[in-house]
């Protein structure tokens, strides 16, 4: 009892000092408007960080800036949101995708150790089980599929210009088994390539990049095979502008190749037109389902280049887009999970929804 006082009194005193940073700001304080609130405590762990720092509130309290608290009211979690949600995919063709990091692996310093944690691949692999599920990452397709070291999924390297179905058949959402893969005359898997004819300039582009930015330190150049990515995320801010230079230096006026940025990294990509949003359909269109209309379609990711993805399903009118973020953002996406760990949790209950009605059916059916 005493403790819930103390942290009352905490709270009021916060919240004064607050209100008296905003009006020295310029921002009025009003006390009768209303906040909309998530019940869920979870997800607030950001909020008064500095005042957690200092001891000002207990660790075991947690909540998130008002400006977060507003951007959740247009992209609602997806968590809170679930019950809801599945409420409304009952009967429906679930297909998942999924980009890797910042999605099923945390953002780290160095890219080639983003391993994604067992109980993560635990939750992908039963989701797959499932339904049929992709991974359409950014990373070369061998590299992502050596972080996944799952077989029963699609997966889709480059930004989607490689895309590989699984070796076996796989499951359609309505448990019937079908195999698209595409094979050579040999009986070899054959992925799709849209930007094949490229490979040859890139690796070209490869050579350049790495004398040209070797003095650079912290830079890291990795070959993604359709895709170059260059990290920056070790690199001295006051060098950052002049490794942007360098790098579109090498590319110069090419009209073949296009320079974008995302999390501390600068690619160079073919200028063609195809991106994740396009790789979706792909996906859609090998399973059959391009012109379903009883298809729901769960993307889950947190780049920049996931908002293809979005744009995609927003014109379809079908499925959940879900952005990955602990900040407010900018996107297409309708709903929205804040790291990682909140997509372990929203898969692993996605897949025992499914599990639960697939047995609910079974017992219906002995009756």
């Amino acid at each position: 009892m005493k403790h819930m006082i103390f942290l009352l009194v905490t709270f009021k005193i916060i919240k004064k000092k607050l209100n008296k940073l905003r009006e020295s700001m310029g921002f009025q304080t009003t006390h009768n408007s209303k906040r909309v609130t998530q019940p869920n405590l979870k997800g607030k762990e950001d909020l008064l960080s500095n005042a957690q720092e200092h001891s000002l509130i207990p660790r075991t309290l947690n909540f998130i800036p008002s400006s977060y608290d507003s951007w959740l009211v247009k992209h609602p979690s997806a968590l809170n949101s679930f019950d809801r949600l599945m409420k409304a995919a009952i009967g429906k063709k679930i297909v998942v995708f999924l980009d890797y990091d910042g999605t099923l692996s945390p953002i780290v310093n160095d890219p080639d150790r983003a391993f994604m944690s067992n109980e993560m691949r635990a939750a992908v692999c039963e989701v797959a089980t499932y339904f049929p599920t992709a991974i359409i990452s950014g990373r070369s397709r061998e590299k992502v599929k050596d972080f996944v070291k799952l077989n029963n999924l699609y997966y889709a390297g480059s930004h989607g210009m490689d895309i590989m179905a699984p070796s076996g058949p796989i499951k359609s959402s309505d448990g019937n088994q079908c195999d698209n893969t595409t094979l050579d005359t040999n009986g070899n898997e054959v992925p799709f390539q849209p930007a094949k004819k490229f490979l040859p300039a890139i690796q070209e582009i490869l050579r350049r990049l790495e004398n040209v930015i070797k003095d650079i330190e912290g830079a890291k150049i990795e070959d993604n095979g359709f895709c170059i990515s260059v990290h920056f995320r070790q690199v001295h801010e006051k060098d950052y502008n002049i490794l942007e230079e360098k790098v579109k230096s090498v590319i110069g006026k090419n009209p073949l190749f296009c320079l974008t940025e995302g999390k501390k990294v600068l690619e160079i990509r073919p200028s063609i037109e195809w991106n994740k949003g396009n790789a979706v359909e792909y996906f859609l269109d090998t399973l059959g389902l391009s012109s379903s209309s009883n298809l729901l379609p769960v993307y889950i990711g947190d780049d920049k280049t996931d908002e293809d993805a979005f744009k995609v399903m927003q014109k379809r009118g079908q499925g959940y887009p879900i952005i990955v973020s602990s900040t407010p953002r900018e996107t297409n996406a309708l709903y929205s999970l804040r790291d990682p760990s909140e997509v372990l949790i929203f898969l692993s209950r996605l897949a025992k929804w499914r599990k639960t009605c697939s047995y609910s059916r079974r017992s219906l059916s002995i009756i």
